[in-house]
């Protein structure tokens, strides 16, 4: 392993400081992964900030990878600059899990990029706010909510999920509220790419892939081998990533999504 690290490392400096601007990137999908991988002889959380782009011809491709302390705003900040530093461009989206520091960084940077926040994850956080007893309810509540046919059925639904959990648990009501219309910014775009739009799971399969491959690794030198190992896979293939669905009606830069 030492010696695959060895030979990563030079490859990946050069791809970290890569010209982003022949990718014509879209949309950003942006996130932090904990993975949890044997150092030694400990098994430790290692803190990977990890941003994909949708370029203009829809093809998925991991533009930045880093190590950080956590999800500060500072951190993120970080590696929004290193973006906009490698003529990245103005995405039109970016599609995050909540993280405040995260829509901070991305606002501060480009005031007028639209900003997806994961139903998955907020749907994680309505359940741990409800009591055990009322969780199916809401999950299939929110569900029906979210997956909608069409934006007029999203707000209608909308509307009768605040009015009935405002009434049966407060709590989940104020966490619903908290992500506001952010939670539903995926309706002012093209219906062909709903599925896509709503939830960061494009990077969750990349980190479950990564799992799986390193679950039988005995250990690994240091934390930037979690980086190099990962690149290698993104790399050699063995992680491979889909066209967005629905593509063909990508929202090009200059141009608005719909009002929500």
């Amino acid at each position: 392993m030492s010696r695959l690290v060895g030979r990563l490392k030079e490859d990946f400096a050069a791809w970290a400081q890569r010209d982003l601007g022949e990718l014509k990137i879209r949309y950003l999908f942006l996130d932090g992964w904990y993975p949890r991988v044997r150092i030694g002889r400990k098994r430790v959380r290692v803190p990977v900030l990890v941003t994909l782009g949708v370029c203009g011809d829809g093809r998925r491709v991991i533009v930045d990878l880093r190590l950080a302390g956590g999800e500060s705003e500072r951190a993120w900040l970080e590696a929004v600059h290193s973006l906009v530093e490698r003529k990245l461009g103005s995405p039109v989206l970016a599609v995050i899990d909540g993280n405040p520091g995260l829509a901070a960084a991305l606002k501060g940077q480009w005031p007028g990029v639209a900003i997806q926040r994961c139903t998955n994850h907020k749907l994680w956080n309505l359940l741990a706010k409800a009591p055990a007893h009322l969780r199916e309810e809401l999950a299939e509540d929110y569900r029906r909510m979210i997956y909608a046919e069409s934006r007029e059925a999203i707000e209608q639904a909308r509307r009768g999920f605040v009015r009935k959990w405002k009434l049966r648990c407060q709590a989940v009501y104020q966490s619903f509220e908290e992500a506001g219309d952010q939670l539903f910014t995926f309706t002012a775009f093209p219906a062909s790419q709903w599925k896509a739009l709503r939830t960061t799971n494009a990077l969750e399969r990349i980190n479950e892939e990564f799992r799986r491959r390193t679950k039988t690794q005995a250990s690994l030198p240091n934390e930037e081998a979690v980086l190099l190992l990962l690149f290698g896979l993104l790399r050699s293939g063995q992680i491979k990533l889909r066209r967005v669905v629905g593509w063909q009606d990508l929202i090009t830069q200059g141009q608005q999504p719909k009002a929500a």
